[in-house]
């Protein structure tokens, strides 16, 4: 399957060379990376064109006016995936937490009849490592109440490491998701789930980055509780 790599960043100019390089080790001839860049002031951006020009044809760069939000970078980069012509996108995060050498097993649970592959940290095999137990207690709370609230089947609700089908892709898009931030991941989770859309869970390993800030702010986290009160009230 022709894949689309969209790799949203902000500020990940001493991750991205490291993940970008990883992507194309892997030596797959159909699987490319898009890197959306929100106006970074650390040089990301320049670092993104300086990668492309030196993949040509297998890395290109989406410059935006700045930091506009998580969720709309994928919305973008989904929209030039089906532009393109590819068969599949997948979701990676910038910072060294998602394994490249994972993307070919969502690939291929794609390739197999999967609408949405999501890599799992909830599921047999998969788990989060460099998390203190706090973090751990706060995502594993945060995902019951979620899946309570939206009646989600999926495990890992939040996860950020995906692939979709290009049918799901145009769902997403005709549908219109309206989470900008984190909360993007459990919004189209639930559109795809309550849309009879197929989704299996692929165990990974996340680790904490070793590099850079998380982005993950106060505002994220009300917005993430704000969609699920919006999504429950449209049930």
């Amino acid at each position: 399957m022709r894949t689309l790599v969209v790799i949203p960043t902000y500020n990940e100019k001493e991750n991205l060379a490291a993940v970008a390089a990883a992507v194309l080790d892997l030596g797959l001839a159909d699987l490319d990376v898009l890197v959306v860049d929100d106006a970074s002031p650390d040089g990301t951006g320049r670092l993104a064109e300086e990668l492309a020009a030196s993949h040509p044809g297998r890395i290109s760069v989406l410059h935006r006016s700045g930091k506009l939000g998580l969720g709309t970078a994928y919305l973008e980069g989904f929209r030039l995936a089906l532009e393109r012509g590819y068969q599949a996108a997948c979701e990676m995060d910038a910072d060294g937490s998602h394994d490249p050498l994972d993307l070919p097993r969502l690939i291929a649970a794609v390739a197999s009849g999967a609408d949405l592959a999501i890599g799992s940290r909830r599921v047999k095999g998969g788990r989060t490592e460099g998390w203190p137990a706090y973090r751990n207690f706060i995502s594993s709370s945060a995902m019951k109440l979620t899946k309570w609230a939206l009646g989600l089947k999926t495990e890992d609700v939040t996860a950020g490491f995906r692939c979709y089908r290009a049918a799901l892709l145009q769902e997403i898009l005709r549908r219109g998701i309206k989470s900008s931030g984190y909360s993007f991941q459990e919004e189209t989770l639930y559109m795809a789930e309550k849309s009879g859309f197929k989704v299996a869970e692929i165990p990974v390993i996340f680790r904490d980055r070793r590099f850079g800030r998380s982005k993950l702010t106060k505002a994220e986290v009300w917005q993430f509780f704000a969609t699920i009160w919006r999504l429950r009230r449209h049930k």
